[in-house]
């Protein structure tokens, strides 16, 4: 994999990260993964992901607007715009791959002679994570989760670091500022970027695989925001009132035990008691039966819930966040 444009030289470059793929359309074709660097003189370095799941939109609009209007005279240092990394996880619609099903968020730090997916992973991992100081990576619910506007960050062993990322999600300033805990985060990119030291920020923007003209603003805003806070772009913050907000540990996440008709029961942001019923299930199969409830895993506000009308055995059917008192 390599790019068609300099890291390394001031001014405005467009191109594409190019990755040989040879398939039964196209023998010696390629992935192209549209990617931007903007650059003036010595500074920061700011590497700006969206589409790491190809089912989330807020990212990829405000990165291409990013692209298409940032002149290197407004800064000093360099950005990496890469609107849609798993792109054709993107050009899909789908949160995996349709080339290889590779759940790129998953797939750190990826092999560069593996699956299209892993050598994207590996890509990042060995050539763009460490060019970076500051890395902000997109994300919103996709098809199957909605969640309340958030940046987030992640509780680290490296009191420095941790606190280096809290200040960065802050400064995004989404109305929502969640101390997040990952069910699992090995092969995720967060833990890749935490684990080389750099400053990481990511976001979880609304969700059902759309984007609203009030999420791309909150993901717009932040972006801008975000490079003040880094010493890139000239400017002073646009700051309005968020709720801060922590994930006790096994009090936070409630799945679904069955299959059937997901019923809400109150709406993202609602505060909710420990046990409270947040959502029903109905057997689909059948008539006549009550639905099984569905039960908050501790008291907080709803800051996620899932999203289709129908729900799995296993799928996550709800999160609860703490309000926490400054």
């Amino acid at each position: 994999m390599h790019a068609t444009i300099p890291f390394d030289r001031d001014g405005i470059h467009h191109g594409h990260l190019q990755l040989p793929h040879s398939r039964d359309d196209s023998a010696w074709g390629a992935v192209m993964i549209p990617v931007t660097v903007i650059q003036n003189g010595a500074g920061p370095t700011a590497l700006l992901t969206g589409g790491n799941h190809g089912d989330e939109y807020e990212g990829p609009v405000a990165l291409h607007d990013l692209a298409a209007t940032l002149t290197p005279d407004q800064i000093t240092g360099r950005v990496i715009i890469v609107p849609s990394m798993n792109h054709p996880a993107f050009l899909a619609g789908t949160r995996t791959s349709p080339i290889d099903m590779g759940n790129l968020n998953r797939s750190f730090p990826g092999s560069a002679t593996g699956t299209v997916t892993q050598k994207i992973a590996a890509y990042f991992q060995t050539t763009l994570v460490p060019l970076a100081d500051i890395v902000l990576d997109f994300h919103s619910g996709g098809k199957t989760l909605d969640f309340v506007p958030v940046a987030a960050a992640h509780l680290l062993d490296n009191a420095d670091q941790q606190a280096a990322c809290v200040a960065a999600m802050t400064a995004f300033n989404a109305p929502y500022s969640v101390m997040l805990r990952e069910i699992d985060n090995v092969g995720m990119y967060d833990t890749a970027v935490e684990d080389m030291g750099k400053i990481f920020v990511s976001t979880e923007l609304g969700g059902g695989g759309t984007a609203t003209a009030r999420s791309i603003g909150i993901a717009t805003k932040g972006l801008r925001n975000l490079l003040i806070h880094a010493g890139i772009l000239q400017g002073t913050l646009d700051i309005s009132p968020t709720t801060f907000i922590d994930m006790p540990e096994g009090e936070s996440f409630t799945f679904a035990t069955q299959a059937g008709l997901f019923q809400p029961l109150v709406d993202l942001a609602s505060p909710v008691r420990k046990g409270q019923p947040i959502a029903n299930i109905w057997d689909i199969a059948h008539t006549g039966a009550r639905p099984q409830p569905v039960l908050a895993a501790g008291s907080g506000i709803v800051i996620a819930r899932h999203f289709p009308g129908l729900i799995k055995m296993g799928d996550c059917a709800g999160v609860v966040g703490v309000r926490r008192t400054q």
